[in-house]
């Protein structure tokens, strides 16, 4: 077995070649990162071999992507492989391809080279390293052939950069803490959906409940005392011998959008259950209480009411939200009760802010910045704040026919105008963006000029005066346009959330701790909305990004990360834990 300090203490050559299968044949890549050592961990091993390949010229990385296989291709058929890529594609069962698979993949390969000039690369062993299904490596293989050159000679790279990975922790023989069982429970848990096709976990549904069912019991395996709230979250605390001890609080949210991904909110739980059941079975107690805390609900998808169990632990949930009705007419009190939930005791959920040290909150980036700068991780600077709007234009319905262009009350031609709008004014500012992500026109017909239509309106940025500037135009652009076009229009707002600044010092230590690990501090912003931002209103709060694979894919069932980025945030948040300072 080959060791990390005989990497560092053997010569070039010896070093050169005991990586030799690492990159496919493509010795280049390890004479060029031998110079660099020691290396102080496995971790800056992988870093400093993806820098090589990252630096690389253009030509140099197109022949270091032309020298592996094509999948299911000639050189498999033949025997012609390398070892570990036999070993890869046998994993995926692509040696076990049926008539019609290996003509999918034979068409595939050849329209691919055709468009590309190269072969179709893809880590087969995948996100776990226990490899894909013949039908994900044909539905990943269908989806990239609609990229663009520069972007799929990125992606590539990337896979590239997992298969070495995966073949490093194999000759190292590198055993993962934490990340598979990360990585299993996500599974686990995604089965249960209130769709049959895809992942959807809203508030109070059967899905959602035996979704908190499980993470309840999870806690309390892992050595927590745990229940759930009378609003449905899933709260384990483990406990600190110190008399009188202050609570760090980490967790996330358990419910998904609609057709969601596997580690959206959910990292953020499963990864400290699995350190807390690693203290716990070594004995460790922490000098303060650590609350691990799965929120119900944060995405708003059944009563269009976001944050709900976060607001309800800072004091801050609206009652007045329990008679909102879903889709079905069914109240968010009914659902509750319905549940088995007290809704009088929700008020009693709120925490006293001077029990508390601060909360942390581990998630998945959801976008591709840590990804295109291979990195694992990153420290959140700020989540940026959110003004969300539903807007209904009323027009007039006529003729498609007999209607003069120059007559026409169109709603739906006023809401291309606003979508337009929206796009031009929030390209205005660095950290300024805005969607809209919801456009109907009711009873529309093919020959009928829209008499109505309805629209969303989502505005974000780290600098509220940014946001509620960009608000104003739009909302000025939006009357101008409806004036002018004969359109009655109405705005309803349903977000106003600030900006929400991480602490400095929370900050410091995650990067801190970040820097030990032997990965590059950086430091992001968030688009998106986290927890974090209600538990701002009681305490400091950080967040630690981890990446984000398929481009940056989030809110969709392409989500992914890797067990190896699961398992260095969760020694770094570890790390964090044993290292904090109130």
């Amino acid at each position: 077995m080959t060791t990390l300090p005989e990497l560092n203490s053997c010569d070039s050559a010896t070093f050169v070649d005991r990586l030799r299968g690492i990159y496919e044949h493509s010795p280049w890549i390890p004479e060029r990162a031998a110079a660099q050592r020691p290396f102080a961990s496995v971790t800056a091993l992988k870093l400093a071999l993806q820098a090589v390949v990252s630096t690389a010229t253009l030509d140099e990385q197109l022949g270091l992507i032309r020298a592996h296989p094509e999948l299911a291709g000639k050189a498999a058929v033949a025997g012609q492989l390398t070892a570990e890529s036999t070993s890869e594609q046998a994993k995926s069962g692509l040696h076990l391809c049926s008539a019609e698979e290996f003509a999918t993949l034979h068409q595939l390969n050849a329209d691919y080279n055709a468009k590309f000039g190269f072969p179709f690369i893809l880590a087969v062993k995948g996100p776990t390293g226990q490899g894909l299904t013949r039908q994900a490596v044909i539905a990943a293989f269908s989806r990239r052939l609609k990229n663009q050159r520069a972007d799929e000679i990125a992606e590539c790279l990337r896979q590239i950069k997992r298969i070495a990975e995966i073949r490093l922790n194999d000759l190292l023989a590198v055993q993962l803490e934490f990340g598979p069982a990360i990585m299993q429970w996500s599974e686990t848990l995604a089965a249960w959906s209130d769709d049959q096709d895809g992942l959807t976990c809203a508030y109070m549904t059967p899905a959602h409940r035996q979704t908190a069912a499980q993470l309840l019991d999870w806690m309390r395996e892992a050595g927590m005392d745990a229940h759930i709230d009378a609003v449905g979250n899933v709260v384990g605390v483990y406990r600190s011998a110190t008399p009188d001890a202050r609570t760090l609080m980490t967790g996330s949210h358990y419910d998904t959008v609609r057709n969601g991904g596997k580690y959206d909110g959910r990292l953020g739980i499963l990864l400290p259950i699995a350190i807390v059941r690693h203290l716990h079975q070594r004995g460790e107690q922490l000098p303060f209480n650590l609350e691990v805390i799965g929120f119900a609900e944060e995405e708003g998808v059944r009563f269009k009411s976001t944050f709900l169990g976060s607001t309800a632990i800072t004091g801050h949930f609206d009652l007045s939200l329990l008679d909102q009705t879903d889709a079905d007419g069914v109240s968010m009190r009914d659902a509750l009760l319905a549940a088995g939930h007290d809704v009088a005791r929700i008020p009693a959920i709120a925490r006293n802010p001077a029990d508390l040290l601060g909360f942390v909150e581990v998630h998945i980036e959801q976008g591709p910045v840590l990804l295109e700068r291979d990195l694992p991780l990153g420290v959140v600077t700020a989540i940026a704040g959110s003004s969300r709007y539903l807007v209904d234009l009323a027009g007039l319905a006529s003729h498609a026919g007999t209607t003069p262009m120059t007559m026409r009350k169109d709603a739906a031609a006023a809401a291309a105008e606003i979508v337009l709008l929206v796009e031009q004014r929030c390209a205005q500012a660095p950290s300024l963006v805005g969607t809209v992500g919801q456009l109907q026109v009711p009873g529309g017909s093919v020959n009928v000029i829209p008499g109505a239509c309805k629209l969303s309106l989502d505005i974000r940025a780290a600098d509220d005066a940014v946001r509620k500037a960009a608000v104003k135009d739009i909302v000025d652009g939006i009357a101008a346009i409806c004036a002018r076009r004969q359109i009655e229009c109405s705005l309803q707002q349903i977000v106003d959330a600030s900006a929400a600044p991480c602490a400095p010092r929370l900050m410091q230590q995650f990067g801190d701790t970040i820097e030990r690990a032997n990965v590059p501090r950086f430091d992001l912003l968030s688009g998106a909305g986290h927890d974090a931002m209600a538990m701002a209103a009681v305490t400091d709060v950080a967040m630690l990004f981890t990446r984000c694979g398929n481009g940056g894919i989030s809110h969709n069932p392409l989500e992914t990360m890797t067990a190896d980025d699961a398992d260095i945030a969760a020694r770094v948040l570890l790390d964090f834990l044993r290292a904090f300072k109130a």
